[in-house]
């Protein structure tokens, strides 16, 4: 028998076995007691107006997919779209052309749906890269995945004529639950990319590039480790004199977006670091509540991202930042699952009329928090980190328990001397964003959680 079902304008095909008689959680409250099963996989998922066919990378489920669409970046007075607005502004006002228009273009309802080349092989990140394992990202299939970082799509549009822009989305990673981690995030990332003549308008005798560099396109299949990439002083194609130029006006217009939105008495410093697709590289980090927080990465394009986009004659940055870091330090917001709540409550309480006066976050209501542990016996010859990955876990409890679970620690594991066999145990904390839950209902879907994880990784409830 085949069902479909619809997902926020995502639709699933789902082979239902006759063991298979519970169906998914609803997220509404009035649903969250219901029991639910781990469906067996679709041959085929549609997304978005594509059809994709699984395989067995495929690992997203209805609950991510659900995500797509809401587009919180563009909800008017949701804290989110406020980030947003406020950096598109300040980018508006820093660059404009000879007539005193702006820049800079935006692209903010791009299609997260992208392939592995735009996440990953465009950018050089290597294929032995810990971000493109299959518990770090949401994959459709060996070929498609949900965009990891919004920098997937700067070849496309490089490609297409474009030297200034800002995209502006939602991203997808799997990741721990806690107060501020969530498997979908939004991210603001821009391109800068100029030429020699307004790079050295006033200096027309320096040069882009090395005399010695030939210029020609990097083999693909020949990217640089990391330690290569980790040379903080400059790419070999470019002239020292290029790279400190680009490197001041970058820094210089990301400290004005830093004091724009955080105050012009900020303190904060330069931090060197590693991306795969800039060097140099650094993070941007700001002094907040006697602390250190990095704020966004950035760097000096890796020109072979320009070659594969048919810009040779051109140096470029790039940088990202993500729009619930910002907000949760900006308006004192606790709890990273505030961003995906309807409750008016806490949307009232934010406005686009006047961006620059903004209040703080004041507390709905604090319900308490529910804690129960669940611990269970992994199958033999599978141990923690090999064979069976905390992330998958996560992300069968978020299918099951959705947003009401604040978040899960591994609290204990370990290997039997006798046996052999591995043991864990995981505490999970409930608390529901906009009412108080009974420890019956609480239990009720700690069993359903233990149920399926059972079904779905068969393990031996302890």
């Amino acid at each position: 028998m085949l069902l479909t079902l619809r997902v926020h304008g995502s639709r699933l095909c789902l082979g239902i076995t006759g063991q298979q008689r519970r169906r998914l959680l609803a997220s509404s409250a009035a649903e969250e007691a219901k029991k639910v099963t781990t469906p067996q996989q679709p041959l085929q998922l549609e997304i978005n107006g594509g059809t994709y066919a699984t395989d067995s990378w495929t690992n997203v489920t209805p609950k991510i997919l659900s995500h797509l669409g809401l587009n919180k970046h563009l909800q008017r007075d949701h804290p989110l779209s406020i980030m947003r607005q406020r950096i598109v502004n300040y980018f508006y006002g820093a660059y404009r052309n000879q007539r005193g228009n702006p820049l800079f273009s935006v692209y903010d309802q791009l299609n997260p749906v992208v392939t592995v080349q735009q996440n990953f092989d465009n950018l050089l990140i290597p294929s032995d890269h810990v971000s493109r394992q299959k518990s770090d990202c949401y994959y459709i299939n060996r070929e498609h995945l949900l965009r990891a970082h919004t920098t997937a799509h700067q070849v496309q549009l490089i490609s297409g004529g474009l030297d200034n822009f800002l995209v502006v989305g939602e991203v997808y990673r799997r990741d721990e639950i806690d107060s501020t981690h969530y498997p979908v995030f939004h991210q603001a990332d821009a391109v800068r990319l100029v030429t020699k003549d307004k790079l050295f308008e006033r200096n027309p005798g320096l040069e882009l590039f090395e005399e010695t560099w030939s210029g020609s396109l990097a083999d693909p299949k020949r990217i640089l480790s990391s330690s290569k990439c980790m040379d903080q002083t400059k790419q070999p194609c470019h002239t020292l004199e290029a790279v400190k130029l680009m490197e001041h006006e970058m820094k210089h217009v990301l400290v004005g977006l830093t004091k724009e939105l955080f105050g012009p008495r900020i303190k904060y410093r330069w931090v060197d670091t590693y991306f795969p697709f800039t060097q140099p590289s650094w993070e941007l980090e700001i002094y907040f509540k006697d602390n250190w927080l990095e704020v966004l990465g950035c760097g000096i394009m890796r020109h072979e991202i320009l070659q594969q986009a048919g810009v040779h004659q051109s140096i470029g940055y790039a940088f990202g930042v993500g729009l619930e870091r910002l907000a949760m330090i900006l308006f004192d917001i606790p709890d990273i699952r505030l961003f995906w709540s309807n409750d008016s409550g806490f949307l009232s309480q934010f406005s686009e009329q006047d961006l620059q006066n903004q209040p703080k976050y004041k507390a709905i209501s604090h319900y308490p928090q529910c804690t129960n542990d669940l611990s269970f016996w992994l199958p033999p010859d599978v141990e923690v980190d090999a064979g069976f990955s905390p992330n998958d876990f996560y992300d069968l409890v978020r299918s099951v328990a959705g947003d009401v679970v604040e978040q899960i620690r591994l609290v204990d594991k370990f290997k039997h001397p006798k046996t052999g066999k591995s043991s864990v145990c995981f505490r999970i904390v409930y608390r529901h964003m906009e009412r108080t839950m009974t420890q019956a209902e609480v239990n009720e879907m700690h069993k359903q959680i233990a149920d399926a994880s059972v079904e779905s990784f068969n393990v031996q409830i302890r």
